[in-house]
């Protein structure tokens, strides 16, 4: 009957060891590609070239058409293998393409904020730096020492203290963004300090 705690013993610090730390594998820099910045040609590369199943590729294509997709990229190693366009445009004016726009809404939040974080992550900034750091002295109306107050996190979470009773809850110039409260103290859906 001893064995069986001593077997335990053994089983639970075997079971909570380190497990082998596994590095990632990273696509050599070599092979990824990236567009040129001044100019709209973007590389492309085909689903065959890869060996991919293109007719997976068509049940894809019907699923996304089928659900009301309006545009589709797919991109192996910065080039784009597909890209599909379907239905109209958000006022149901004109077939849909890569030159159409389409109301993101609250969706670039999300993506702003991965997009921090990967900058926290890479040392490039911190959430806790001013906001002013990035935007410069003046891109509210308050004075400085109030302004240099709002941080990046407070961006984030919306609660950088600015006026939402301005009226204009889209107005990004200077003049509708004025001092209501301290920062991290009330809470606000207001687009315009996100969007500065």
């Amino acid at each position: 009957m001893k064995l069986l705690p001593a077997l335990l013993l053994v089983f639970l610090t075997i079971s909570c060891s380190d497990p082998e730390t596994v590095e990632p594998s990273r696509p050599d820099d070599a092979v990824l590609y990236f567009p040129p910045i001044d100019d709209r040609t973007w590389e492309t590369t085909t689903p065959a070239s890869l060996g991919w199943d293109e007719s997976k590729l068509a049940e894809l294509y019907s699923f996304l058409e089928n659900n009301d997709t309006r545009a589709f990229i797919l991109l192996k190693d910065g080039k784009i293998v597909s890209e599909k366009y379907w239905g109209k445009d958000l006022l149901e004016r004109f077939d849909f393409d890569s030159n159409s726009q389409w109301y993101w809404a609250s969706a670039g939040k999300s993506l702003t904020s991965v997009l921090t974080g990967i900058a926290q992550d890479k040392g490039l900034l911190s959430v806790d730096d001013a906001t002013q750091d990035y935007l410069g002295v003046g891109w509210t109306s308050m004075p400085a020492g109030q302004e240099s107050r709002i941080s990046i996190r407070n961006q984030l979470s919306m609660n950088t203290g600015l006026d939402f009773t301005n009226g204009n809850l889209s107005c990004t110039d200077p003049a509708c963004l004025n001092y209501k409260s301290d920062p991290a103290t009330e809470w606000y859906y207001y687009n315009a300090p996100y969007t500065s």
